[in-house]
C-alpha cells in the first residue's frame, strides 16, 4: 500500500510526506535524490518509483503550464495505472488552461483521482523563491499588482493527505485559496508588519525580470519560460475566492495575516 510522493522534499510533498509518515503509512519520496530516484526529465527512472506503489500525489516540476508538461503527465499517468496504481491525487495549476489538460489526463485515467488546484503559495515568501526578495526588502515581480487569493500550503497538504488515504474524494476538483484577496503590494505590508521591516513591491516589466533573473543564474530557457508564465497568470484571472478547503477538510482556510505572524522568524535578517 505505498504512496508514492513526487517532490517529496518540496514545499507541498515534504508535508505531505511527514504527515502519511506519521500515520504509519508506506512512503516512497520522488526525487532526484531518493532510492529509487525519480526525475522529470529522465523517464527511465519513473516505472522503478512505481514498483508497488498504489497511490500517487502527482505535482510537477517546476509548473504544469510549462512546455512539455503535459506529454510528461500523459505519460507518466499511463504507467501508473498500467503499473497499478489505483488512486492519483494531482496538484494543478489555477487559472493556467495549460494545466487543465492535465487535469483531464488524470480523470479518464481509470484510476480513482482527485484534483487540487491552487495558484499562489503564501510560502512562496518563506521558503521558495521570493524569500530572498522579502529579506531585501523589495518583492518585484512582472506585471501588475493584481489580487491573488494566497493558499497555505499546509492546506494544501492537508486535503491532499486527506484524498490519498480517506474515501469521499474521489472524482472531485478542489479548488483552494484562501479566505481573502491580496494584491502584493498588500501582502508586502502585511509582511512588514509582521516583520517590522519595511518591505516593497516593485512592479517590472517582462524584460527586466527575464533579465534579472539569468543574472542570477537561472537558464535562458527557464527564465523566460517562467517570465512568460508569470506574465500571463498575472493578469487578474484568479482574483476571485474558492472554497475548497472547507468542502474537502469541513474548516476555513488559513489567512495571509495568520502565515506571516506563524513565519516572522523566516525573515530575521
Amino acid at each position: 500500500m505505498t504512496i508514492l510522493v513526487l517532490g517529496g522534499t518540496g514545499k507541498t510533498g515534504r508535508r505531505i510526506a511527514d504527515q502519511l509518515t506519521a500515520r504509519g503509512l508506506p512512503v516512497r519520496i520522488g526525487s532526484r535524490s531518493a532510492v529509487p530516484a525519480f526525475s522529470w526529465e529522465d523517464r527511465a527512472t519513473w516505472r522503478p518509483a512505481l514498483d508497488g506503489v498504489t497511490a500517487v500525489y502527482l505535482s510537477y516540476y517546476p509548473d504544469l503550464a510549462l512546455p512539455g508538461a503535459y506529454d510528461d503527465v500523459k505519460s507518466f499517468t499511463e504507467l501508473a495505472v498500467r503499473a497499478g496504481v489505483r488512486r492519483l491525487v494531482l496538484l494543478s495549476g489555477r487559472g493556467e488552461p495549460e494545466a487543465q489538460a492535465s487535469e483531464r489526463t488524470v480523470a479518464e485515467s481509470g484510476a480513482e483521482w482527485t484534483v487540487v488546484r491552487c495558484s499562489w503559495f503564501m510560502q512562496n515568501f518563506s521558503e521558495g523563491f521570493l524569500h530572498g526578495q522579502v529579506l531585501d526588502g523589495v518583492v518585484a515581480l512582472p506585471g501588475p499588482d493584481v489580487a491573488e487569493p494566497f493558499v497555505d500550503v499546509d492546506d494544501i497538504a492537508d486535503v491532499a493527505v486527506a484524498a490519498l488515504t480517506e474515501d469521499g474524494h474521489a472524482g472531485r476538483l478542489y479548488e483552494l485559496t484562501g479566505p481573502r484577496l491580496l494584491t502584493f503590494a498588500q501582502a508586502a505590508a502585511e509582511l512588514s508588519e509582521a516583520t517590522g521591516r519595511q518591505i516593497a513591491f516593485v512592479q517590472m516589466t517582462p524584460e527586466e525580470y527575464r533579465a534579472a533573473a539569468t543574472e542570477q543564474g537561472l537558464p535562458e530557457e527557464e527564465a523566460t519560460g517562467l517570465t512568460e508564465m508569470f506574465a500571463g497568470i498575472l493578469d487578474g484571472r484568479n482574483a476571485h475566492l474558492a472554497d475548497g478547503v472547507r468542502e474537502a477538510l469541513g474548516r476555513p482556510a488559513r489567512d495571509f495575516t495568520d502565515y506571516a505572524a506563524a513565519n516572522a522568524k523566516a525573515w530575521t535578517v
